[in-house]
This record gives C-alpha cells, sequence and structure tokens, in this order.
C-alpha cells in the first residue's frame, strides 16, 4: 500500500459523499497523510456543517474557508495553514463550476459574465493555489487538478466547461514549468464521468454513464475511489519522475474512437 505518512496534504471541493474530492480524502486519509480540508463558506454556515460532519472520521488537522472568488479568504487560509502546519506536501484541486445555462444550446450564445465566472472558478483557482502553497512546500511536493475529456474533445452538454478545462489542463503544463526547479510536481487527472452534485448540472450525464459503460474497453466507468487511488499515486514517491501529465482514469475510453 501506499505510505504518505508524515505528509500533510489540502483537499479542496469536497461538497457531499458523492464527490471525487471525499474520494480522494478518503485514499490519502488511508495512506496516512495529514489531512486539511477546505470548504466553500457561506452565510448561514450550512456547507461549513454538512462538509464538517463528512469528514470528521478522517480527523483533519485544519478545517478552513477557502472561497477562491475571494482573494482575502484564500490569503487568510494559507496563513493559518502556514501556522499550524509549517509546510505543505500535496495540494488537491477539485474546484470547478459554470452557469447551468451556459453548458447547453450554442456554444457562441455562451455570456461573457458565465464565461468569465466558468474560467475563474475552474481554471485560475488553480493557479490562484498554487501560488498560495509554493512558499510552503519548502521540501517539494505534488498538486493534482481533476480534468475531464472534454478539455480535448467536444463533449454534449458541455461548452464552456470544456474550455475552461482545456484551460487547465493547459495551466498544469506551465505550473510544472515554473515549479519543477522546487521539486514540485503538478499533474491532472482526467476521470470518466461519475455521477457527483457538479456532474448532475451536464445534461444526459446518465446517457454519457451508460454510454461509456458500452464503449470502454473495462465495460464500466469508474469509481470515486479509483480516482482516490490514482490520485495518492501521483502524491507519492512512486510518481517522483511525473509532471506536466494528464492522466486517463476512464476504465480505458479516452482510448476508443466513439
Amino acid at each position: 500500500m501506499l505510505n504518505l505518512t508524515g505528509k500533510n496534504a489540502i483537499v479542496t471541493g469536497i461538497a457531499n459523499n458523492r464527490s471525487i474530492a471525499w474520494g480522494i480524502a478518503q485514499q490519502l486519509h488511508k495512506a496516512g497523510a495529514n489531512l486539511g480540508i477546505t470548504y466553500l463558506s457561506d452565510e448561514k454556515g450550512k456547507m461549513e456543517k454538512k462538509v464538517a460532519e463528512l469528514v470528521e472520521p478522517l480527523n483533519p488537522t485544519l478545517f478552513l474557508p477557502c472561497n477562491v472568488q475571494n482573494d482575502e479568504e484564500i490569503k487568510s487560509t494559507f496563513e493559518t495553514v502556514a501556522e499550524k502546519w509549517g509546510k505543505v506536501d500535496i495540494l488537491i484541486h477539485c474546484l470547478a463550476f459554470a452557469n447551468k445555462d451556459d453548458l447547453s444550446g450554442d456554444f457562441s450564445q455562451t455570456s461573457r459574465s458565465g464565461f468569465q465566472t466558468a474560467l475563474e472558478v475552474s481554471t485560475y483557482s488553480l493557479v490562484q493555489l498554487a501560488g498560495a502553497v509554493k512558499p510552503l512546500m519548502t521540501e517539494g511536493g505534488s498538486i493534482v487538478t481533476l480534468s475531464y475529456l472534454g478539455a480535448v474533445r467536444a463533449m454534449p452538454n458541455y461548452n464552456v466547461m470544456g474550455v475552461a478545462k482545456a484551460g487547465l489542463e493547459a495551466s498544469v503544463r506551465y505550473l510544472a514549468s515554473e515549479l519543477g526547479p522546487q521539486n514540485i510536481r503538478v499533474n491532472a487527472i482526467s476521470a470518466g464521468p461519475i455521477r457527483t452534485l457538479a456532474s448532475s448540472a451536464v445534461g444526459g450525464i446518465l446517457d454519457m454513464i451508460h454510454h461509456v459503460e458500452k464503449v470502454a474497453p473495462l465495460r464500466r466507468t469508474v469509481t470515486q475511489l479509483e480516482v482516490g487511488n490514482a490520485t495518492t499515486f501521483l502524491c507519492s514517491d512512486l510518481a517522483s519522475g511525473i509532471t506536466g501529465h494528464v492522466l486517463y482514469v476512464d476504465a480505458g475510453y479516452e482510448i476508443m474512437g466513439m
């Protein structure tokens, strides 16, 4: 089994027990990592309570708000991380959002504000968080983000999110180039379709999942825990020579021509 004992790992993007980020957090914890969990703050504190109850069995030593559309909150979060931990070894970026109206219909009709929102939350946030964590990865580290096949193919009902994911994958390469001299590796996992709260906004997601189950070489789609396993590998010393890479964890669907 992979051993991440003594490693400090920040995990973003857990919304509920169907989140891919939740599967990743579980596997990092299983490998021995010390977890810090961030959540999207809201005025009534509903998300904080919901995520706190979910992650309690993982015994996170940090539980902090981090709205990536709020520069001051990002700064405050990472100041607390620096004060409490001193260093960070792993950053998991599982953040993406687009207005539902901008995922369907004619792509050319994407609103300006919708385009900006999708790119800000889904793409620029990786750049922001990488910049914030960089000074804390004093002993090297691993940053992993989540992408999807829509970054390189035109997928139904994906539209602006496909552009955001393409930008995300390009950001992985540029960040890998920048951070490599500090022994910080940056990679992405392109996961197959999984039914999550986020994917429910994509029209026809169940049809897409059923299609993958029929066409993918393994004749199924993947689970959150399988993505978590691959992520744990990328964060371990076994992946010490891998950076700037997009790893497909999709039961082999990406290699097929349909």
